[in-house]
């Protein structure tokens, strides 16, 4: 079913929004194109789904900034062979643009029902390259390591060491690092045969990286 004039022109908009932001990746436009971000918000603040900024989900968590999503998507120079590793599956948006980009997402988060929420989605809109799982984010997925890239959706104050540890050589993490109470710098990590090097992206603000599984 086609979209109505007026549902329509709203995603026009969203999309020249992101490239006046900086979204210039021809592979992520048409990813964000093609993932609609209305699927991933209901209730109180669907009228605002294709508005450029964060909003609520359940469990005390956030959809993020669509420029700020297809930004890091951007940075993390994601290529079609890659298997992604994604710390803070949240609404399911970012997994979602990111299993258009690669082989195959590893996304997880310490919230039971945001990931049952997330996978239903991912079933709803055929995105089979997808796993989904409740763990700790904080400690990575080290059984499916090494990652060839790794997205992190919540606040760190420094790039975790065990995700560091799941990077393969070569690979990419963008990661927001940062006390929680204060803006965040985004990081762009690139891990050589003898270390690691650092990029500074930009100011962001996420929610903190926190330990352990969640009630919920």
């Amino acid at each position: 079913m086609s979209d109505d004039p007026e549902t329509a022109e709203r995603k026009m908009r969203f999309l020249f929004a992101l490239r006046q932001r900086g979204v210039t990746d021809p592979r992520v436009l048409e990813a964000m194109e093609r993932i609609d971000r209305g699927e991933f918000v209901r209730g109180h603040f669907e009228d605002r789904a294709y508005d450029d900024t964060p909003l609520p989900i359940p469990c005390g968590q956030t959809i993020s900034q669509p420029s700020v999503v297809g930004l890091m998507t951007q940075a993390l120079e994601v290529g079609p062979r890659d298997k992604v590793l994604e710390i803070g599956t949240g609404s399911g948006y970012q997994a979602a643009v990111l299993s258009l980009l690669c082989r195959r997402v590893y996304t997880i988060d310490r919230h039971r029902r945001l990931v049952a929420e997330a996978e239903a989605l991912f079933r709803h809109l055929g995105l089979p390259n997808i796993t989904a799982l409740v763990a700790d984010g904080s400690r990575g997925l080290p059984e499916q390591a090494p990652f060839d890239r790794i997205m992190v959706t919540a606040a760190a104050e420094d790039p975790p060491g065990p995700l560091l540890a799941q990077l393969k050589i070569g690979g990419i993490m963008v990661v927001p690092v940062g006390q929680s109470d204060a803006v965040q710098t985004l990081i762009r990590v690139r891990r050589g045969e003898s270390g690691f090097d650092y990029d500074e992206l930009r100011q962001v603000r996420f929610v903190p990286l926190v330990e352990g599984l969640g009630q919920t």
